[in-house]
């Protein structure tokens, strides 16, 4: 699997969540964020993983992907 430009985004956006409370959303404003990012994040919801096309809160899925997104983040950190 290769890594494009657009999962990099997706990815991105997912590490804004906060893992450890998952009453802590995001909203991805339209005037601040660039379009790839809003994009992104329209895509993570149309894929299920967040719970509005702005931001919103992980869904189960999105809370297994950031999950595992943590993990893999503090792997290529040497920890």
């Amino acid at each position: 699997m290769l890594l494009t430009a657009e999962l990099a985004q997706e990815l991105s956006i997912l590490s804004l969540f906060n893992e450890a409370n998952g009453q802590e959303g995001i909203k991805v404003h339209g005037h601040t964020a660039s379009e790839g990012d809003l994009a992104a994040t329209a895509r993570l919801f149309h894929k299920g993983l967040i719970s509005q096309e702005d931001g919103g809160y992980l869904t189960s899925l999105g809370r297994d992907a950031v999950e595992r997104l943590q993990d893999l983040l503090l792997m290529l950190k040497g920890h």
